[in-house]
């Protein structure tokens, strides 16, 4: 698994490809476990296996493992 790292109050953008199980999910169901995790301001689009989802780091810087659904991570400028 790809490590990344999040920065207090920065905005962020997420690729998500989920399985086909997955894919089931709504756009308000995946938020919700972001904003669980430790996002606010969040935003998911799309359906089926591809997904975009945009939020904002509120918690303190952390490194992580990303999970396997999510294919690229870009920091927004604000």
């Amino acid at each position: 698994m790809a490590k990344y790292t999040v920065h207090k109050g920065k905005r962020y953008a997420a690729r998500i490809e989920l399985t086909m199980i997955e894919s089931f999910a709504s756009n308000a169901d995946i938020a919700t476990r972001l904003i669980k995790s430790g996002f606010t301001n969040v935003n998911v689009t799309g359906s089926g296996s591809e997904r975009v989802a945009h939020g904002t780091w509120v918690g303190e810087d952390t490194t992580a493992d990303m999970p396997s659904q999510i294919t690229e991570v870009k920091e927004l400028s604000v």
